[in-house]
């Protein structure tokens, strides 16, 4: 009799078992020497929480408002391309699990669903710019007609970082899972990414609010320089990201860059983050550092890729049961109430 999953690391194992060793690297991979894949989640488990008692912990919720949404959890499913790799109903399996569960999804600009094929519950569209700034307008538009209700600007890849488990792998997606996007051969991350511009500037955030007419998040904000300009340039908000440490590598840990990104923003726009969250402790140490939100990837494609649809579901329901217990534990009943006291410092 198989042994019912009790975590994400056991979705994890599961999704290994399932996948194509190229499909698998590819979802579980990192650039470079990958020192920063290792670090996204190993920060936060050098973390210490400081837990409150006698608190009265009756009636624990783990609802929030992120961006204007109520949302079942502050834990937004995180883009992430080609989800058709991992299970045949790809994003719209995630994004109906998503809507069951009552949270976020955001749907890749490189999905292997269009934002029209994406119907229900609160949708965020992320969006790379191409080249052909044309194209990347129908791409808005498409979004925008769907019911899109935000753009999530991802402002850390003018280049693909060099992704060496795909190289050796040899990592194509099967060109039936290929999206249609403009006509380009996108059967590698290199050459989808070659199709991209490589001249976004701060300008482009309030040209995509204004073309969209929704609120634009910039992702991949790492420092307080930048978390400035986001505020400067009319952004409604920033996502501290290393793009799962799947760009630059060495750069810190989405956690350990979050304080930094916090204290600039100085409560001007809402802070999330992504990157690393594996457990529903996780999400009251992002909180506690001052992350209104946190998005996360990986852990609900290892779910798709076990189970489908029900595999995602399991996985968001796992988060939010671990999270409502480390609220209790903390002492507080409710995100609203995770303070920068419930962590220690130093």
């Amino acid at each position: 009799m198989e042994r019912e999953p009790l975590n994400v690391a056991d979705y994890e194992r599961l999704a290994e078992e399932k996948l194509d060793p190229g499909a698998f690297g590819y979802f579980a991979g990192g650039a470079g020497d990958e020192v920063t894949l290792r670090e996204n989640v190993g920060a936060f488990r050098r973390l210490r929480l400081r837990p409150r008692v006698l608190a009265d912990v009756s009636g624990v919720s783990t609802a929030a408002t992120v961006l204007g949404h109520e949302v079942s959890m502050p834990v937004l499913v995180a883009p992430l391309a080609f989800q058709r790799l991992a299970h045949p109903e790809g994003e719209v399996a995630t994004a109906r699990a998503s809507a069951r569960e009552g949270t976020i999804f955001c749907l890749s600009t490189v999905a292997t669903a269009g934002p029209a094929e994406i119907t229900e519950g609160v949708r965020w569209f992320q969006l790379y710019v191409f080249k052909d700034r044309g194209f990347t307008r129908t791409l808005v538009e498409r979004a925008v007609e769907a019911g899109f209700s935000a753009i999530l600007l991802t402002a850390d890849t003018p280049h693909l970082g060099r992704r060496e488990r795909d190289h050796r792998t040899g990592f194509q997606v099967p060109a039936e899972l290929v999206p249609s996007l403009a006509g380009h051969d996108l059967l590698t991350p290199e050459q989808t990414f070659a199709s991209m511009a490589d001249d976004l500037s701060w300008r482009d955030v309030e040209g995509l609010a204004s073309m969209s007419g929704l609120p634009v998040l910039v992702k991949g904000v790492l420092t307080a320089e930048d978390a400035r300009l986001a505020c400067e340039s009319g952004a409604a908000g920033v996502v501290v990201s290393n793009h799962g440490g799947r760009q630059l590598d060495g750069v810190p840990a989405t956690i350990e860059a979050l304080p930094e990104v916090v204290e600039a923003v100085g409560g001007r726009i809402p802070v999330l983050m992504d990157g690393g969250i594996r457990r529903g402790t996780d999400v009251v140490k992002a909180l506690a550092l001052g992350a209104e939100a946190v998005l996360a990837g990986r852990p609900f494609v290892w779910g798709l890729a076990a189970g489908g649809e029900e595999g995602v579901l399991a996985v968001l329901q796992l988060l939010r049961a671990e999270l409502e217990l480390a609220l209790a534990l903390l002492g507080c009943r409710s995100p609203a109430e995770v303070t920068p006291a419930h962590i220690a410092r130093g």
